[in-house]
Formats: C-alpha cells, sequence, structure tokens
C-alpha cells in the first residue's frame, strides 16, 4: 500500500522527539506537511530542520503543522532537536510502518539504504493533495507554502 493523491492519508500513531504519540487526526481541520528526511545529524535533514524551525511561524500563521519524520528513534530525534533548537516536531518510526504505508522510496548511498527525501501535503480533510520526491533540502519549504497557498486558494 502507498499513499494516493486524492484519497485519505494512511493513518498514524507516532512518537515525537518527546516521546508524546502525535495521530493523524491531531490535525484534522488544519494543513498538514509530513516530510521524511534519510537520517538525523546530517547535512541536508540538518538544512531541513533548520529552514523549517526558521520558517515555523509563517507556517503556524497560514494554518499548517509541519511535522519531520525518519526510522529513527525518539532518543536520537531529542538529541537532534536539541543541539540546533527546532521547534518542529519529528516523529519516530523505527518499525518503518508509516514510512511503509506512505510508500516512501529508498535509495543507495555508501552501501547504505536510506529513506528517499520526500514530502507530503495533507489537507484539513485528511486527504493526500500533494507529493514531492527527491527533495532538495534548500529552499524545500518556500515552495511548500506557495503550494499549499494555492491548494488553500481552489478548496
Amino acid at each position: 500500500m502507498s499513499a494516493e493523491i486524492g484519497k485519505p492519508f494512511p493513518d498514524f500513531a507516532l512518537p515525537n522527539q518527546d516521546g508524546k504519540t502525535l495521530k493523524l487526526g491531531d490535525f484534522a481541520g488544519k494543513w498538514l506537511v509530513l516530510y521524511v528526511y534519510p537520517k538525523d545529524d546530517t547535512p541536508g535533514c540538518t538544512i531541513q530542520g533548520k529552514s523549517f524551525t526558521a520558517t515555523k511561524k509563517e507556517f503556524d500563521d497560514a494554518g499548517i503543522k509541519v511535522l519531520g519524520l525518519s526510522e529513527d528513534d525518539v532518543t536520537s530525534h531529542k538529541s537532534f532537536c536539541d543541539k540546533f533548537s527546532f521547534t518542529i516536531d519529528l516523529l519516530a518510526d523505527p518499525e518503518r510502518k508509516l514510512l511503509g504505508a506512505a510508500g516512501v522510496g529508498q535509495s543507495e548511498y555508501k552501501g547504505t539504504m536510506y529513506w528517499d527525501r520526500t514530502s507530503f501535503v495533507i489537507d484539513p480533510g485528511g486527504v493526500l493533495r500533494k507529493v514531492y520526491t527527491k527533495v532538495k533540502p534548500d529552499g524545500h519549504e518556500r515552495l511548500l507554502l506557495e503550494d499549499i497557498t494555492a491548494l488553500k486558494a481552489q478548496a
């Protein structure tokens, strides 16, 4: 199974960096960006986390919640968030339940498989509206803000 545009996004209940369980239903009525990144405390992932933290107020003001997702565990996420003062939630999926259900691809880098940098835009009704694959971490948050603003205007 994988997430399809126009269909409900796979339900989830995963812990964030503080061990608090967040569920898809917690975001009902809000736009949601779920961005998948390969690994905590690596260069591109750090750029992405810093970018989303720097623009958090803009996302909040637009009624958009941003969640990061990787297979790293809660302890790793906590350390990553603390190290760079991230103000966004990072979901831990060490059992790869949501990564698998959403159909996130994997690529090899230096002999190790990593989850592809992917972003999902989910509307206030829990329906997947847009998927970005093979995302470049620098500036992606700007594209998301622009595209979601356009999607909201169409709704």
